[in-house]
């Protein structure tokens, strides 16, 4: 866990900076602009840790399938997730080492990932702090190829804030050749482009929890669904269901932005469609604390968190702002020790970091 707490100490510093020697956007002085030095140290953290790891999650089967399945245009399987194949063998011209899968992944996902947040987030330093304690940082070294779909999903939000259909689009598609998962962003691009908190959502948020009671006859008529697909292994996923706190985690950003809805449009006019992504995400983690499957597809929608929790602290009275801004720090800094040290009992593997 050392490598893990020297990550989350020295990407929050670095991207710290990056907003402390920001200046404010062209024509808005809403937005900053952070530093792009300081914010590329920090991303080269995440990269360096999530890239030289070899063994959190399903890194071993990921490395191991690299070793022995030699891929060539005439053996891959193009009905299901080819792109990743075909990246796999490009990859595999360059070097057997199955490390480079695993850093080359990590860069890739990263880097989009950052860039995101650099063009969207308040206060960066908050949603890269974030992005490492809530546990979505340790996700991606996990479930490698699905957050690289996702990190592809993320660069869409310019598309999806825009209205430019056709140009999300070609994102999804392309995600999907990664993971097929990513095509459940499709309709997603239609619920999201209006006002958040109007009927839609708690008619959303009631079908959460109808699903949640009836859980039973629901997981039967999804999992027949997908019987005949490359996901049908899930319906006999057995992990149990995300924990209550991990709900709470999610939602209480949310909550905040209800609250303060109206000065949040105020102060951020694209507010509504990360807030209704948001929301989305923490439906999915309502329905995973059944079967914690359906927290894969939160996946895609938990990023959005972090865009939005940057934009909390400027909701509350300026003499209380500091205040906020230090509790979610020590909130989330609990929450990165329970999850990683109680909880799962991480231990950091790699032939290069060792400390």
């Amino acid at each position: 866990m050392t490598v893990m707490w020297l990550n989350l100490g020295m990407a929050y510093l670095f991207s710290f900076f990056g907003r402390y020697f920001s200046k404010p956007a062209i024509g808005d002085y809403t937005y900053i602009k952070p530093n792009k030095i300081f914010v590329a140290f920090a991303a080269i953290s995440l990269i360096a840790v999530a890239g030289l790891q070899n063994n959190i999650g399903d890194t071993f089967f990921y490395m191991n399938s690299f070793e022995e399945n030699q891929l060539s245009w005439n053996n891959i399987d193009y009905s299901g997730d080819f792109g990743f194949n075909i990246y796999q063998m490009l990859l595999q011209q360059l070097s057997s080492d199955p490390q480079i899968l695993i850093f080359t992944t990590a860069l890739i996902t990263n880097l989009l990932i950052v860039i995101v947040l650099l063009n969207y987030s308040r206060m960066i330093e908050l949603s890269i702090y974030v992005y490492i304690a809530s546990g979505m940082f340790t996700t991606s070294m996990n479930g490698i190829r699905q957050f690289l779909a996702a990190a592809i999903v993320f660069t869409s939000t310019k598309y999806i804030i825009n209205g430019h259909l056709k140009k999300f689009l070609l994102i999804i598609l392309f995600a999907s050749t990664v993971h097929k998962s990513a095509l459940i962003m499709l309709p997603i691009y239609f619920i999201v482009r209006r006002e958040a908190w109007t009927k839609v959502t708690f008619i959303l948020l009631g079908a959460a929890v109808m699903i949640v009671a009836g859980f039973n006859e629901f997981s039967s008529l999804l999992f027949s669904a997908i019987s005949n697909t490359q996901y049908a292994q899930y319906s006999e996923f057995q992990e149990g269901g995300a924990s209550i706190i991990r709900v709470f985690v999610n939602a209480v950003p949310v909550m905040i932005a209800y609250l303060g809805r109206d000065k949040l449009r105020k102060i951020w006019p694209h507010s509504d469609i990360i807030v209704n992504l948001s929301i989305i995400s923490v439906l999915f983690m309502i329905i995973a604390t059944q079967n914690w499957i359906f927290a894969r597809f939160n996946i895609y929608f938990g990023l959005y968190n972090l865009i939005l929790l940057s934009w909390l602290v400027k909701l509350f009275k300026k003499k209380y702002e500091r205040l906020i801004y230090f509790g979610i720090l020590i909130c989330y800094l609990l929450y990165f020790y329970y999850e990683h040290v109680i909880g799962f009992g991480l231990n950091y593997g790699s032939d290069y970091l060792n400390f």
